[in-house]
């Protein structure tokens, strides 16, 4: 099987990241970004996902995460699309309900070489751990609009801020594993009726 990992280094003079990815890791991850929830959420994809992430941030959070957070997202969406090559053999479609407590999350993705978000959450506080909760959507906008991947999020209930993201990202991580993985049924063919993605 050919390796599914790339590096990506992305320099702005607002962030400085290094981001590796392995689609078909062990669970293992080195995470930096400088953001410590964020920290935490990423690994909830390296843990849940099996997707082994090495990222390295540092940027200007002394004026505001929104850079960082955005720039992660990015600088990840494009070791995504490198790591994922022509998509020939995947499952290309996944997706997953997480509980947390109280907290319901569902999160489908379609590997189709489109960038789409549906991001359908309605946090119950504006921080958590210091951290603007808002700068979740631009994470995952940055994420889908350079990994070019449609993905439809829905926090169905929770009353906990930090459940209610924990379990969106868990979920992202489950639903991504399945439409990342290789299908034995689906060897060398596009999944797709165009015959590209």
């Amino acid at each position: 099987m050919t390796a599914r990992q790339a590096e990506v280094v992305r320099n702005t003079k607002e962030t400085q990241i290094t981001a590796s990815i392995n689609l078909d890791g062990t669970g293992q991850g080195q995470l930096n970004t400088g953001m410590p929830f964020l920290d935490h959420m990423l690994d909830q994809i390296v843990r849940h996902g099996l997707i082994d992430i090495n990222i390295t941030c540092q940027g200007d959070t002394d004026i505001d995460d929104h850079h960082s957070a955005e720039d992660c997202g990015i600088t990840l969406g494009q070791a995504f699309a490198k790591a994922i090559g022509d998509k020939k053999g995947i499952r290309r479609v996944g997706h997953a309900y997480v509980p947390l407590d109280e907290a319901l999350s569902r999160v489908v993705i379609d590997i189709a070489g489109r960038p789409h978000l549906d991001f359908n959450v309605e946090f119950t506080r504006a921080s958590v751990g210091g951290f603007d909760v808002d700068l979740f959507y631009e994470f995952f906008q940055g994420f889908v609009n350079h990994a070019n991947i449609g993905i439809h999020v829905d926090n169905i209930r929770g009353r906990n801020t930090h459940h209610q993201i924990e379990s969106i990202f868990k979920a992202f991580a489950r639903a991504l594993r399945m439409a990342a993985e290789l299908d034995p049924r689906m060897a060398g063919q596009m999944p797709s009726t165009k015959g590209s993605l």
